[in-house]
């Protein structure tokens, strides 16, 4: 036998994600949006500096991790059968990773308001895509 044949796989199989399905969900995404939302909020209601300059520091770090856990299920969890299938799958990713981005400049509740809601648009998306 040669080397070659014996480091073959004996067979060979397709997966849907990089890990077996199960391991993805925009859960993660909303959560830390639920938190831009939250410390803008917060934000609003202190005066103190040093409180805000961390409100500040923390919510733009968090709209980053948004941003961050939405690409991921983008690359890794979607397919290209599922833009067959949802064909307004490209621009919800782009439009809630837009708003991500724009949160991170913004201190207005609403603005983080929007992000859930185009991370709940997505997550309909993805319930669909599921069965």
């Amino acid at each position: 036998m040669k080397l070659s044949e014996w480091l073959a796989p004996s067979r060979v199989v397709h997966a849907h994600c990089d890990l077996p399905c199960g391991v993805y969900d925009p859960a993660q995404a909303r959560i830390e949006a639920e938190s831009v939302k939250a410390i803008m909020e917060k934000y609003e209601s202190n005066d103190d500096p040093h409180f805000r300059t961390r409100a500040i520091a923390i919510k733009e770090e968090r709209a980053d991790l948004v941003k961050h856990h939405l690409w991921v299920l983008w690359t890794d969890y979607f397919k290209p059968e599922h833009l067959d299938k949802f064909p307004n799958l490209h621009e919800q990713f782009w439009n809630a990773t837009k708003l991500a981005g724009a949160a991170k400049k913004s201190l207005d509740p609403k603005d983080g308001q929007k992000l859930l809601d185009a991370i709940d648009e997505i997550a309909e998306t993805f319930k669909a895509s599921k069965g």
